[in-house]
């Protein structure tokens, strides 16, 4: 098990290779569809000292506001990426974010810009949004909250041993490819019986 805390340099991120199995400590930003459409277009430069090194989770949290007005993390279940695909290889290089977690992998486009960038992609459990929460320590900041509402806000947590798996890394491996290529063989082989 390796542990890593944010922010992430290069040379971590490229130690890193597929089937590592990760604690991810310190500051995370949430970001999903609109953020990433958003961060591609109007590229703003109030949110490069806050992705800089840091890991952008893809997550619609379910959240609630305290009595002090600070917020909880009730439910932090990872959401499909490969809908950012169009945008994520630019945000990666652009704000030099280390690490991306989501579910289900991402395309060659991203694969390409985490070998560009030095960054990897990390799979967290799906379905397990209100365990995964329980790793979240604090809510450190939401931005845009009012333009994008909860699920796509900008929410930068600080989390302590969040654990995820590394399925893509910056050397071009992923874990993805190889699942969906030993199931195209086995189906051909079932196939031909």
């Amino acid at each position: 098990m390796i542990r890593l805390t944010t922010p992430i340099t290069e040379a971590q991120a490229r130690q890193l290779k597929v089937g590592d199995e990760v604690l991810l400590n310190g500051k995370v930003v949430l970001s999903r569809d609109m953020g990433h459409k958003y961060m591609k277009e109007h590229k703003p430069e109030w949110l490069k000292p806050i992705l800089e090194g840091i890991v952008i989770y893809h997550c619609g949290p379910v959240v609630k506001k305290n009595e002090d007005g600070t917020w909880s993390f009730v439910a932090a279940g990872p959401t499909t990426s490969i809908r950012e695909e169009p945008y994520q290889a630019d945000v990666i290089d652009t704000y030099q974010v280390r690490g991306v977690i989501g579910k289900g992998g991402m395309g060659k486009k991203t694969s390409e810009g985490l070998v560009k960038t030095g960054a990897v992609y990390l799979h967290a459990t799906g379905g397990a949004g209100s365990l995964l929460a329980a790793q979240v320590k604090r809510v450190v900041d939401v931005h845009m909250l009012e333009e994008f509402g909860s699920p796509e806000a900008f929410w930068v947590i600080e989390v302590e041993d969040f654990p995820v798996v590394v399925t893509m890394d910056s050397h071009g491996g992923s874990l993805h490819e190889a699942v969906l290529a030993t199931a195209q063989e086995r189906a051909k082989a079932l196939m031909e019986k």
